[in-house]
């Protein structure tokens, strides 16, 4: 088991809101990610660590016999990469980032509140896997599920906000 893994660098050790450090400590790597490769990048990358993440937490888990410790923020970096590998999923240069018209710093912040607010208050199938799934799977999978539903939905407002604004224009 790998504990610097599983807590991201040791942000999970974080005495308060380790889930939130965790995710704040991947966000800005993600963003990386996208400004210096891609989408397609993160998501691959997002995939490899889940993966490798549900296998170093059934270890944790089978040598603590604790479930899903609070201490493991890896799979709030799967989480936060899926979501900022759908929304804003564009690759932007370095000086770009702060650009308002492209959306990126926009989608990437609205990814960020809208995945804590899912992975804290766990509604629908995102509660379900939590509760019901067992292992790092369980772990990792709500996360994934979070990701995904806080990227769509930053991409839906994104787009709702450009069709809004063109309208009034």
């Amino acid at each position: 088991m790998n504990w610097f893994f599983i807590t991201l660098g040791y942000s999970g050790l974080s005495p308060k809101a380790p889930g939130t450090v965790g995710t704040l400590v991947s966000l800005p790597l993600g963003m990386l990610i996208l400004i210096y490769f891609d989408a397609q990048t993160l998501f691959l990358a997002t995939l490899l660590i889940s993966i490798i993440a549900i296998r170093e937490i059934n270890k944790y888990e089978a040598s603590s016999g604790i479930h899903d410790d609070k201490r493991i923020v890896i799979d709030e970096l799967s989480g936060m990469w899926f979501a900022l590998s759908v929304a804003p999923a564009i690759s932007v240069s370095l000086s770009e980032v702060t650009d308002f018209q492209n959306g990126f710093l926009v989608q990437s912040l609205l990814s960020f509140a809208l995945f804590r607010y899912f992975d804290i208050k766990k509604p629908s199938i995102i509660g379900r896997l939590d509760r019901e799934a067992k292992g790092g799977v369980g772990v990792v999978a709500d996360d994934i599920v979070a990701g995904f539903a806080a990227g769509i939905l930053s991409a839906l407002i994104w787009q709702g906000y450009l069709q809004f604004h063109s309208i009034i224009a």
